[in-house]
Formats: C-alpha cells, sequence, structure tokens
C-alpha cells in the first residue's frame, strides 16, 4: 500500500490500529478509571497521607453521560471504520465504557466482520454482560474479545470495581473459549498496595485456563485524578516476581507496534505479557487512533486536542473528504505521551470515555 493511500504521521509511523468506542458508559466503577466508591476514596486518602503528598481528597465527580444523540450510530461507526481500512488500518478493536451496555452490538459487528481490508476484529470488555451475548457476538463474526480481570478474590474485585461481579466475569471467560474465540486475552492493571499481592495467582490463572494474560502499568487516566507515580509497579518489578515464580520462555515478535513484552509457560500452556507505558514506553512505534463514541478522534491516549469527525458525518462531506480529514489528522499525531515529566497533563477524558 503506498503512501498515498495510508495514513503515516510526521514521525514516520503508518496507522494499522483503529480503537472504536461505543459508548463512554460503564457499569463498573475501578479504581484506575472511575473511582467513584468509599472505598476508592479511602484507599487513595490513604495513600496520600502515607506518602505526605499534597493532594487532600479527590476531586469532586461529576457524572455526566453523553445522550443518545451525541453518539455515533452504528451506521456512522461503520463508514468511519470502511474509511479507514481504505486507508491502511487493519485491526479494529470495540471498546468503551463497557460496550456490551449498548444495545444490539452484534449488529455493529456484523456491520465490520465482512468489511475487506480488516484481519483482526476484537473488542474489549469487562466481562460483566458477556457470557449472554457470546454467541451473537462470535456468529456476527467477532473474532478476539479481551477481557479486564484485576482480582482473583471475590472481595478485591468488589473493591477495585466497585461490583460484586467476579462470578459474571469469570463466565464470561469460559464462554469466550467454549465458543471458539482466540486468543482469549485477559488484562489487569496492577496498582500497589491494591492487587500486587495476586500477579502470581492470576499469572497461574493464566496458565490454568490457557490464555493470554496482560498486566498493565497504572496510567493516570481516573476521573478522581488521584494517580500517583508511587503505586505504579513497575513492568520489570513485575517480570522479576512472575520468573521468580514460573519457567518462562520469552516470545520474540516481529511486530515493532505491539505493546506488550511477552512470555510463554515452559510447558506451552498459557501466555503472559508486560505493558509498560509509564516506566518503558513504546510511543515511537505507536499505530494507534483512537475514536470516541461521540465522534472525535484522538492521536493519543494522552491527547489534550480532539478531532470531532461529526460535522463532516452529518454533513456534505463525502467518503473522500472524510478520508483526507483523517490523514490531516494524523499528521499531527504527537511524538510521545510526557507522564512523570514537569508539566505533564492528564487529559480531560477518563479511560472509561477514551475508549481502551
Amino acid at each position: 500500500m503506498s503512501s498515498a493511500t495510508t495514513m503515516n504521521d510526521s514521525f514516520g509511523r503508518t496507522m494499522r490500529d483503529l480503537r472504536v468506542s461505543i459508548t463512554d458508559r460503564c457499569n463498573f466503577r475501578c479504581m484506575y478509571c472511575l473511582p467513584e466508591t468509599e472505598e476508592a476514596a479511602n484507599f487513595y486518602r490513604g495513600k496520600f497521607d502515607a506518602l505526605k503528598n499534597p493532594k487532600p481528597t479527590l476531586t469532586p465527580i461529576v457524572r455526566e453521560w453523553k445522550p443518545k444523540s451525541a453518539l455515533l450510530s452504528y451506521e456512522e461507526i461503520e463508514r468511519v471504520v470502511r474509511v479507514a481500512v481504505g486507508l491502511g488500518i487493519e485491526k479494529v478493536r470495540i471498546t468503551g465504557g463497557e460496550p456490551l451496555l449498548r444495545r444490539d452490538v452484534p449488529e455493529l459487528v456484523a456491520r465490520l466482520a465482512p468489511i475487506a481490508g480488516i484481519r483482526d476484529l476484537a473488542m474489549t470488555t469487562n466481562g460483566s454482560q458477556f457470557a449472554s451475548q457470546a454467541v451473537a457476538l462470535r456468529a456476527a463474526g467477532l473474532k478476539r474479545v479481551s477481557f479486564s480481570l484485576d482480582s482473583l478474590d471475590p472481595d478485591n474485585f468488589k473493591r477495585i470495581t466497585g461490583r460484586d461481579g467476579l462470578r459474571a466475569v469469570l463466565a464470561g471467560i469460559t464462554q469466550a473459549k467454549a465458543h471458539g474465540f482466540a486468543p482469549v486475552k485477559v488484562n489487569a492493571v496492577v496498582i500497589r498496595g491494591l492487587n500486587d499481592h495476586e500477579l502470581e495467582r492470576l499469572a497461574g490463572f493464566a496458565r490454568e485456563q490457557d490464555v493470554s494474560f496482560r498486566f498493565i502499568e497504572f496510567m493516570p487516566l481516573d476521573s478522581g485524578r488521584a494517580w500517583l507515580r508511587d503505586l505504579v509497579v513497575p513492568g520489570r518489578e513485575i517480570l522479576a516476581r512472575l520468573q521468580a515464580s514460573f519457567d518462562l520462555c520469552p516470545v520474540v515478535s516481529e511486530n515493532k507496534s505491539e505493546t506488550a513484552k511477552r512470555w510463554t509457560f515452559a510447558d506451552g500452556r498459557g501466555e503472559l505479557g508486560i505493558i509498560a507505558p509509564v516506566t518503558e514506553p513504546f510511543c515511537g512505534h505507536c499505530n494507534r487512533l483512537r475514536l470516541t463514541a461521540d465522534g472525535k478522534i484522538r492521536t493519543c491516549l494522552f491527547s489534550l486536542h480532539e478531532h470531532d469527525l461529526k460535522p463532516l458525518l452529518r454533513g456534505q462531506a463525502d467518503d473522500a473528504g472524510l478520508a483526507a480529514r483523517l490523514r490531516e489528522i494524523v499528521l499531527g499525531k504527537e511524538a510521545r505521551h510526557h507522564i512523570g515529566e514537569p508539566g505533564f497533563q492528564q487529559p480531560e477524558r477518563t479511560m472509561s470515555c477514551i475508549g481502551g
């Protein structure tokens, strides 16, 4: 594919991956995203006090979900994806919020799956609604699914997510395996003093269930602005602990844009990965774009500026005009994020409102 038919930024990166959020709503209140429970407030207050951090309280939360009229329709999402695929996008992931809170998601999947050029059509979900929709999603053409699972302890799961939902998530993983989603991936955001004591147990789950498990560093994308660098468990520390408990073999990947460094268990069952955007940034090979549920293009998780496609989609712009705008947006993609640097600004939107 020539440079005339791809989306390239000013740093020589070619966009291949599009994350499509279809709702900003979520039924979980995870501490690293929507820390709006008393448990979350107590946890962070305790950490602020212990570290003598100047943050005395959490930022007050004013929850305003986008009205339906502000969200892109499935027809509009399909159009953006089709145009983006014509410009070189090969991987499409449906995200939220919790995507399965939106109605008729299999209908959207059925619209996207036949688009020529999509190599990989996947979804990220908290798993709470997945078991009941697994058959319909698979039949519609969804290939892969990633679940969020930050704890295997029911009480700690409820503490982290604000919901008593562990059983439903585990049922969703079981259904994904039973209905041929492959590989099944499971993600855990690791926060010091909250779930880092479960690293080995979560890794053991990956081997027992023969799934791909990803450990992700805690990033500043929470609605309470409660992120502290001291709560990040560095990827190197996670790896050292896992290697001390398991016989792991590194996976060599030719994909430079892959975010996870991966290892397999010696017996071949399951896989572990570490995503370390805070301590080991991979911005130099980033090939991702994000489309928010309300039609904004974000060129980085930590973008401070967004680009609204709705005027084009709901105006008179043809596909050529939309393609030209996408290429223009990508040309201005940031070189990297600035987490931990003086003057770093957390984006206004949380992870729930951006899409993972």
